[in-house]
């Protein structure tokens, strides 16, 4: 009897939950580490510091001098440079909105993505996962709104503003970013992609330091060094649990982001959820939880479409 490629889908979802818990860990530790510091310098923090677990983890697995080799350098530039933006704006986001606002809207990634897949990869959406995208596009725009209306107020509203506007332009370019990866992950090793990502984003931050970074007090130092290790280790989880279980059983679980951001923000930061935020938040996770198992769906469809075409011995 044929075996299942995925033996162990409990040990796919319990990394892919890890992975979660660690990158909000790492989101709450660059918050902690105080709004004075500029972003330029917490990106560097985040992308270098991550690059250690990522060895020692490529080191263990024997993998550390493969991972090197690639035939497309620019394509990694570009994937880090544009990668580089969509962490700069999150951050930038991050610091003036509430911790699960913030996750909230980053939510728009993936409803961003099937739209430019579709654009500029010509993939094939059909009506279902386009309504899919457009009510979850209706639920971000619920979060977001009562940010928008405070531009014209004082400044702490304004920068609240800002921050939703950041955040928004964040999934817009992770939306890029994974187009860039889909096209990098046919000819290049995932491990190779995650670890020049890290490399290419710790130059381009080193880049802002011209702009002025700021003297670091020790404790800040520790958080935002916590905060990379953080990325590395979350990093290796995701691409892992991916091993043992098929994205469809896995990706749903990215949503329990939410509710980790929820208790962080009200634990350290007294963030409270507005309704209005929860039921947007609500739709936008129906939406994204909607397309996935859709695009099982129809996976599933392509594979029995595939085999009945396979002539029988």
């Amino acid at each position: 009897m044929k075996t299942t490629a995925y033996a162990n889908p409990l040990q796919g979802i319990l990394l892919k939950v890890l992975s979660v818990l660690i990158f909000v860990c790492m989101s709450t530790l660059i918050k902690l580490a105080g709004a004075e510091i500029p972003i330029g310098q917490v990106t560097f923090f985040r992308s270098a510091f991550a690059i250690f677990p990522i060895l020692a983890f490529l080191a263990l697995r024997g993998q550390l001098v493969t991972a090197f080799r690639t035939d497309n350098v620019p394509g990694h530039i570009g994937r880090g440079f544009i990668g580089i933006l969509a962490m700069s704006l999150g951050f930038y986001g991050l610091r003036y909105l509430p911790l699960p606002e913030a996750i909230a809207i980053g939510y728009a990634m993936p409803l961003i993505t099937v739209i430019f897949a579709a654009v500029f990869l010509k993939e094939t959406v059909r009506l279902y996962r386009w309504s899919a995208v457009m009510v979850g596009l209706t639920g971000v725009l619920i979060i977001v709104w009562p940010r928008l209306t405070l531009f014209d107020e004082g400044a702490m509203d304004a920068a609240a503003a800002f921050g939703a506007v950041a955040v928004l332009l964040s999934a817009t370019f992770g939306a890029v970013a994974m187009m860039l990866v889909r096209k990098l992950i046919q000819t290049e090793k995932t491990h190779t992609i995650v670890l020049y990502f890290s490399v290419s984003a710790s130059v381009f931050s080193l880049a802002t330091v011209p702009f002025g970074w700021a003297p670091l007090s020790a404790y800040s130092a520790l958080l935002l060094i916590a905060a990379g290790f953080c990325g590395g280790v979350a990093q290796i989880l995701l691409t892992e649990c991916y091993r043992h279980a098929d994205v469809s059983t896995i990706a749903p679980f990215e949503y329990t982001s939410i509710l980790l951001g929820m208790v962080f923000g009200y634990w350290l930061f007294d963030d409270v959820p507005t309704a209005v935020m929860l039921i947007g938040t609500a739709i936008v996770v129906s939406a994204g939880i909607f397309i996935i198992f859709r695009e099982h769906r129809l996976g599933l469809e392509r594979k029995k479409a595939r085999k009945s075409m396979t002539p029988q011995g």
